[in-house]
């Protein structure tokens, strides 16, 4: 299901368009996500090792070290869930205690596997529980799909980093490709759906993989939450791919 991309100029508040074959309508996506993340997060690290052929974090950690995170950072890791970015943060850190988790799903924040120190935080990306200039980092695994609000979100990631603190953004982005976005879409919405129903647990995990891809295809363009984030005052704002569909949002909060 491809919608018309957001323009570059634009700024983004919802991510995507309501993707009604799974809620009703935009004001009911907050609370089906939630309870969506809630009734499979005791899959979701086992699956995402399946799928990923357990590179994932590796990747993780080269990309934070991408993005400029170093030992004694005081980090932010924003959509926690199962603590997949929250653990490689810890280990770049030198200290667990260093590092704070936030995710709105109790479920996720249940089944995390993080290393004792890692606080984990109940919480929206949309209104962050923590004062102004708390963090030199702030890092977001594969939420920004998830988020209600991004132009508000990023507004609270420029709100609780410190001067010249650093954001990183990790998100699967359609290629731009036609053949390669359709290799990306027979993998993630036929071949994981078929993992997850072997290898899951829980009922419902095959739909949310499914529904990851549609939050994939149907996703703001690029260009346009590039500028969101420039919206909110970020600087040194750009973007790193690999493999053509990870993708890594990059800025910095200006030091003065």
């Amino acid at each position: 299901m491809t919608t018309p991309e957001t323009p570059d100029s634009e700024i983004v508040r919802a991510p995507h368009p309501p993707l009604t074959g799974y809620y009703g309508s935009a004001d009911d996506r907050r609370g089906w996500v939630r309870r969506m993340f809630d009734g499979t997060a005791a899959d979701y690290d086992r699956i995402e090792h399946l799928i990923g052929f357990g590179s994932g974090s590796r990747y993780r950690r080269d990309a934070l070290s991408r993005a400029g995170l170093r030992r004694d950072m005081q980090v932010l890791d924003v959509g926690v869930g199962t603590g997949l970015v929250a653990r490689q943060a810890a280990a770049i850190v030198g200290d667990p205690a260093f590092v704070t988790g936030l995710d709105p799903s109790p479920g996720m924040l249940h089944n995390a596997n993080v290393p004792d120190g890692v606080r984990l935080v109940e919480g929206y990306a949309e209104n962050i529980p923590y004062p102004d200039a708390s963090f030199d980092f702030v890092s977001m695994g594969y939420a920004l799909r998830h988020i209600a609000d991004l132009s508000m979100a990023f507004g609270e990631f420029f709100r609780v980093l410190r001067p010249g603190g650093r954001l990183c953004i990790l998100e699967i982005t359609r290629p731009e490709n036609k053949f390669h976005a359709t290799l990306l879409k027979g993998y993630l919405r036929g071949v994981v759906p078929w993992l997850a129903k072997l290898a899951a647990r829980q009922a419902d995990t095959p739909l949310l993989w499914s529904y990851y891809w549609d939050t994939i295809d149907a996703c703001a363009a690029p260009g346009a939450v590039l500028h969101t984030l420039e919206s909110a005052g970020f600087e040194s704002v750009h973007r790193h791919v690999e493999l053509k569909m990870f993708s890594e949002y990059l800025a910095q909060k200006p030091v003065s």
